[in-house]
């Protein structure tokens, strides 16, 4: 299983020199891939933009959005071109992850409608595949960027399969996971699509003398909206030692995970050295 690391864009008072400084590490110390995380509503920096500059500096690791909510965007001809860009810019790195996203706020203030989202991801992704596959977009040094769909229910997987080279469960614990990937490969094989669908997750991390509090502040700030009940709840569900670390990455490769991003609940830089140290890398 490859083992990738999200970047703090969604961690509350990153700056832009910790962002870059992040990456250069993450990539010197052997992570597969830097993911991001989407939200309108949040003092996050846009996942796109966050990813181009970590291409800038450097040369070799994936970029995923994991996973971008592409309903909130201002079309699909847009975000074709962006994600287009992204993976020139990079070489060809990009792996763009897709979904939904369940929040109220982002969709209210984007001035779009929740209900409908799901059919609309599905024209926005049938619009970014014809002009993906033309040469009237570009840039196109790179080809296309590699797709995956996020989200648990049946409406996911059947999307994955269909626009899809894959799927990311988004926050679900390894012990479900087996089952999650039952029902994309049966919509996989139900769509008619031969091989195997690639299977990605994600999971949280803190480490180092801050881990409790780090974990804590972070999950009271990203998911206040779920009360503090649960975003302690949460909190406790992030790894904070090495013996966690590798607890949660074993049971991820067991259930049949291809690559687990692991996103920090802090800032510093030296979150990626301690994760590297924590995976053996």
């Amino acid at each position: 299983m490859d083992v990738g690391i999200g970047l703090p864009n969604a961690v509350t008072g990153t700056s832009g020199a910790e962002l870059v400084e992040w990456a250069r590490r993450a990539e010197a110390r052997g992570f597969s891939t830097l993911g991001t995380i989407d939200r309108l509503v949040f003092s996050n920096y846009e996942p796109l933009t966050a990813l181009a500059a970590a291409a800038a500096v450097t040369e070799r690791i994936g970029l995923t959005t994991a996973v971008l909510l592409a309903p909130l965007r201002v079309n699909a001809a847009a975000l074709a071109k962006q994600a287009l860009s992204v993976n020139a810019l990079s070489g060809g790195r990009l792996t763009l992850g897709v979904g939904l996203g369940a929040r109220d706020d982002d969709y209210e203030l984007g001035g779009v409608e929740m209900r409908g989202r799901g059919r609309s991801l599905d024209a926005m992704l049938e619009k970014i595949e014809q002009i993906w596959a033309g040469d009237e977009v570009g840039p196109a040094t790179a080809g296309a960027p590699r797709l995956v769909v996020g989200g648990h229910a049946d409406a996911s997987f059947a999307r994955a399969a269909r626009f899809g080279e894959g799927w990311i469960a988004g926050g679900a614990p390894a012990s479900e996971y087996p089952g999650l990937v039952e029902r994309l490969k049966a919509a996989w094989a139900e769509a008619g699509r031969e091989g195997e669908p690639r299977t990605m997750g994600l999971a949280y991390f803190s480490l180092g003398e801050r881990a409790v509090e780090d974990a804590k502040t972070y999950a009271h700030d990203y998911y206040n909206w779920l009360g503090p009940d649960a975003a302690d709840f949460l909190a406790s569900q992030t790894a904070q030692d090495v013996e966690a670390v590798q607890r949660i990455t074993s049971a991820f490769e067991d259930a049949g995970c291809d690559e687990l991003i692991l996103f920090p609940s802090a800032s510093d830089p030296d979150q990626v050295d301690l994760l590297a140290e924590a995976t053996g890398r």
